[in-house]
C-alpha cells in the first residue's frame, strides 16, 4: 500500500520476531561450544570415564592372577620335583665325605658333586680321576651313621630322593683311580714312588703332606674292564691295597662306578675344582691306548682311508668334458 505524502515514518514493530535469534559466539558462529553447555568439555550432561569401573576391573584382574598362580603351583612343584630325579639319575649328585682317606684333597664333612653325565655316553674312569664307587665287598665294615632324630631322618631321605642331600643308608666310597684295565701298578720304585705300567708316579700334588705313596708291597696287572683304587691319605685308607686276598685282587669293576667327582662345594672355605694330576699324563703311561680301544682306533685309521678313496672315485669316474666347438658364423662358445 502506497505511503501518503508527508506521512510521518512507520515507527518500529514493539516485540521482535518470534524465530531464533542466533547470539554471538554460539554455534551458529562457528566458535566453539561453552564449557558449560551439553557437548562441551566441562559439561556434567556428557559421557564421563569411571574411575570406580577401572578400578574394580584391575582388582579383579589380580584376584585372578593370584588365584592362578596358586593353581598352578601344584604344577610347578611337581616339574620341580621330576627335574631333580633327572637330574640325580643322569646328571649330578651330591655325596658327604664320612672318613679321612681323601686327605688333604677332601676333608670329613665335605660335599663334593659327581658328574653321571659321561658313563651314558661311554665314558670311563680314567687314571687320576677322584670317583664315588658302590661298596664292591665289604670295604665298608660299618653302616653309615643316621640321625636319631625322625624328623631329620625324614627331611634328609626326601632331599636324597631328590639330589638335593647324600644319602644316609647308601654305602658308597669315594677313591683315586690309580689304574685302568691292562695297567701294571707296582709299588715301588728305588725311590719308593708308585709305578704305572713302568712310569714313576710324581704324587706330591694330592697325597698328604708326610704320607708315603705306600708302605704295602704289590704288583698287580688290572684285568679288563676293572679299576685300581687308593685313596690320597694312604696310612688310612682302606683300598684296593688291602682287599687283593678277594677276586680280582682288590680291583673294583668299572660299572660300580657312580660318576666323577669334579669338585668340592662345601663348605664354602674349601670350594675347589677335583682335577686330574699332570703326572698321569705323562708319555708313555697309556700303554693300552689302542690295544685297549680297537674300535677307536679303527675308525681313526679308517677315515683318511674313506676320504681318499672318495676323491679318487671323484677323479676316475668323472666324465670327460666335450670338445668345445666354434659356431659357423665364426662366434666363440658362451
Amino acid at each position: 500500500m502506497k505511503r501518503p505524502e508527508g506521512a510521518a515514518p512507520e515507527a518500529a514493530p514493539i516485540f521482535p520476531p518470534a524465530g531464533p535469534t542466533p547470539t554471538p559466539g554460539g554455534p551458529g558462529d562457528g566458535a566453539p561450544p561453552d564449557a558449560d553447555e551439553p557437548g562441551g568439555s566441562g559439561g556434567s550432561d556428557g559421557p564421563q570415564d569411571s574411575g570406580d569401573d577401572e578400578g574394580a576391573s584391575d582388582s579383579g584382574e589380580r584376584r585372578k592372577k593370584k588365584g592362578s598362580f596358586w593353581k598352578e603351583l601344584p604344577l610347578l612343584l611337581l616339574i620341580a620335583i621330576v627335574l631333580a630325579l633327572l637330574i640325580k639319575t643322569f646328571l649330578v649328585q651330591a655325596f658327604s665325605i664320612p672318613s679321612e682317606s681323601m686327605e688333604n684333597t677332601i676333608k670329613v664333612g665335605d660335599r663334593v658333586l659327581v658328574n653321571k653325565f659321561s658313563p651314558w655316553f661311554g665314558a670311563e674312569p680314567e687314571r687320576g680321576q677322584v670317583v664315588v664307587f658302590h661298596d664292591p665287598g665289604n670295604w665298608l665294615q660299618e653302616a653309615p651313621k643316621q640321625s636319631d632324630n625322625a624328623v631329620v631322618r625324614g627331611l634328609q631321605k626326601g632331599m636324597s630322593w631328590v639330589g638335593l642331600m647324600p644319602s644316609a643308608d647308601e654305602k658308597d666310597l669315594i677313591k683315586r683311580v690309580i689304574g685302568v684295565g691292562g695297567d701294571r701298578v707296582q709299588c715301588c720304585d728305588a725311590q719308593g714312588r708308585l709305578m704305572v705300567n713302568g712310569k714313576p708316579l710324581d704324587e706330591s700334588s694330592y697325597l698328604k703332606k708326610g704320607v708315603a705313596p705306600s708302605t704295602k708291597v704289590f704288583d698287580v696287572t688290572v684285568p679288563k674292564g676293572r679299576i685300581w683304587l687308593m685313596g690320597d691319605n694312604r696310612d688310612n685308607s682302606s683300598d684296593s691295597r688291602y682287599h687283593m686276598d678277594q677276586p680280582f685282587s682288590g680291583t673294583v669293576d668299572k660299572d660300580q662306578v657312580i660318576g666323577r667327582a669334579f669338585t668340592v662345594v662345601w663348605p664354602l672355605n674349601r670350594i675347589h675344582r677335583l682335577g686330574v694330576p699332570g703326572t698321569f699324563d705323562q708319555p708313555g703311561l697309556g700303554l693300552d691306548v689302542i690295544g685297549g680301544t680297537p674300535m677307536a682306533a679303527g675308525l681313526i685309521g679308517a677315515v683318511p682311508l674313506v676320504l681318499w678313496r672318495r676323491r679318487r672315485a671323484g677323479v676316475d669316474g668323472a666324465p670327460e668334458a666335450a670338445p668345445a666347438t666354434r659356431d659357423p658364423s665364426g662366434a666363440p662358445p658362451a
